[in-house]
C-alpha cells in the first residue's frame, strides 16, 4: 500500500513539453471531457499503459502462472465495461484513452442526464449528491464498474433528488425537443 507519508505521483508526464500535435489532442479531450487538468489525462495515460505492458508481457510469457493472470486481467477489465469476458490479451493492446475516460464517474453521470453538461455533473458528484450502489462517491475520477452502473442515483437527502429541481429540468426539454421534431418522410 505504501507509507502515508510519502505520496507518489501516478502519472508520468510526456517526454517533450512542446508537441503541438499531442497538445492539441489533449486540448480536445479536455474539453470533451470536462476535466480539471491535463494531469487528469496523463493519469489515464499510464494507467492504460500499464495494463498494456501487462498484456505484452503475459503475451510474451505462456506459463501457467501467465495464464491465471491472463485470465484475472481481463475480468477485470471486463467488470469495468472496458472488455468482454470472451476478450483476449490483444483486445487490451486496442484499448485507447476515451474508452477509459468513458468508464469515469463524471461522464456517466452526465451520459445519464443526471446533469446538464460535464461540468455540472463535476460538480454534483464533489458536493457529494450522487450515490453509486448505495455508497456516496466524491471523487469524479472513479472508474464505475459494469453493475455498478446501473445503481447510479442522486442521494435521497440531496435538493437534487426532487425530479422539480431547476437543475433537472433537462430531461423535460429533451422530451419537448423530441415531440417537437419533424419527421423526415422517406
Amino acid at each position: 500500500m505504501g507509507s502515508i507519508k510519502k505520496q507518489r505521483k501516478k502519472y508520468s508526464t510526456p517526454l517533450h513539453p512542446w508537441q503541438a500535435n499531442r497538445i492539441e489532442e489533449e486540448k480536445k479531450i479536455f474539453n470533451e471531457y470536462g476535466l480539471k487538468n491535463k494531469k487528469e489525462i496523463w493519469r489515464i495515460d499510464s494507467l492504460l499503459r500499464k495494463f498494456r505492458s501487462q498484456a505484452k508481457k503475459l503475451i510474451a510469457s505462456r506459463t501457467e502462472q501467465a495464464r491465471k493472470e491472463e485470465k484475472l486481467l481481463i475480468e477485470k477489465l471486463s467488470k469495468l465495461g472496458l472488455l468482454n469476458k470472451d476478450s483476449r490479451l490483444d483486445d487490451i493492446l486496442g484499448l485507447n484513452i476515451k474508452a477509459l475516460l468513458e468508464r469515469r464517474l463524471q461522464t456517466i453521470v452526465y451520459r445519464k442526464d443526471l446533469a446538464r453538461t460535464m461540468n455540472q455533473s463535476r460538480q454534483f458528484i464533489i458536493h457529494g449528491h450522487i450515490l453509486v450502489d448505495n455508497k456516496k462517491i466524491s471523487v469524479p475520477s472513479y472508474l464505475v464498474k459494469k453493475e455498478e452502473e446501473a445503481k447510479l442515483s442522486f442521494i435521497s437527502n440531496s435538493s437534487l433528488f426532487n425530479p422539480e429541481h431547476p437543475e433537472r429540468i433537462r430531461e423535460e426539454k429533451l422530451a419537448k425537443e423530441k415531440a417537437n421534431e419533424p419527421t423526415a418522410a422517406v
